[in-house]
């Protein structure tokens, strides 16, 4: 537990510096972490025995982040170019990639490139705009959404294990993640929706909208956690890794992001588009 927390608090150092900072401190992380999650993943199959497409599906969650770098130009592009090559190792290297194997790198260039470059998208939106002039400081539109991104996962994450361990009776998806509970869930809803209304207040954006966000942010973050478990079970892994001491690997860590981070975008953008 003391490896557990030491880990965590200077993870949360590291990470704010670079979430303040931005520009290519951000992005190289973005690229390190998609990376390795990427691994991670690959990994968990292929010890199954599935020879997934190692090198293009790398290859394409590379070119999903540098698309997101400049504002998602030929992502659509990348996305079709990859995956139809990937579907053509089953023909090049019939025999050795089967077509389960190459939908398994298909899915996880998606699954895994899709969120980091939206992360980096959210990170960089409205660079045209104003500061957000606060208690604390300034802070950049998009910093602060990922701000908002990150403490509502985790406070999804906090709410959900807290209330789960002092209230939980019902289990929510036992064949799935026995140790989650309704009574977890709704109390990550309930927590998470007061953070980020809090939050909301601190930057000065509407409440309700934020308390709507917050809610949607307890909900998908709970729903990608269930999606890697289900992952971790057809695998048989108990953690994706050991990178990070006491939290496993950066797929266990990020399996709520991968959920919540194209949420705030497209919730920020749905508002921006209505609004403007």
């Amino acid at each position: 537990m003391l490896t557990r927390i030491i880990t965590g608090v200077i993870g949360i150092a590291i990470a704010a510096l670079i979430i303040q900072t931005g520009g290519l401190a951000f992005e190289f992380a973005a690229f390190a972490l998609a990376m390795l999650a990427w691994r991670e993943y690959d990994r968990a199959f292929s010890q199954q025995g599935e020879h997934l497409t190692s090198w293009l599906g790398l290859l394409g969650i590379i070119n999903l982040l540098l698309s997101a770098r400049h504002e998602g130009l030929g992502m659509t592009a990348f996305i079709t170019f990859f995956v139809l090559a990937i579907c053509l190792q089953t023909v090049f290297f019939h025999g050795k990639v089967t077509f389960r194997g190459a939908a398994l790198s298909a899915v996880g260039m998606l699954y895994i490139g899709l969120p980091f470059a939206h992360l980096i998208l959210l990170r960089n939106f409205g660079q045209d705009m104003p500061q957000l002039v606060t208690s604390l400081g300034s802070f950049e539109p998009g910093c602060a959404l990922v701000w908002v991104m990150f403490i509502g996962t985790w406070a999804s994450d906090s709410f959900a294990y807290f209330v789960g361990s002092a209230l939980g009776r019902h289990k929510l998806c036992p064949s799935i993640s026995p140790n989650k509970t309704i009574e977890g869930a709704v109390g990550a809803v309930v927590g998470t929706t007061l953070t980020i209304a809090a939050l909301g207040a601190f930057f000065g954006w509407p409440l309700p909208l934020m308390a709507v966000l917050g809610a949607l942010i307890a909900v998908f973050a709970t729903v990608g956690d269930l999606v890697e478990s289900v992952a971790k079970r057809e695998t048989g892994i108990k953690d994706s890794g050991n990178i990070i001491p006491g939290h496993g690997g950066v797929w266990d860590r990020f399996d709520s992001v991968l959920f919540t981070a194209p949420l705030v975008y497209y919730f920020t953008m749905a508002y921006y588009l209505l609004t403007h």
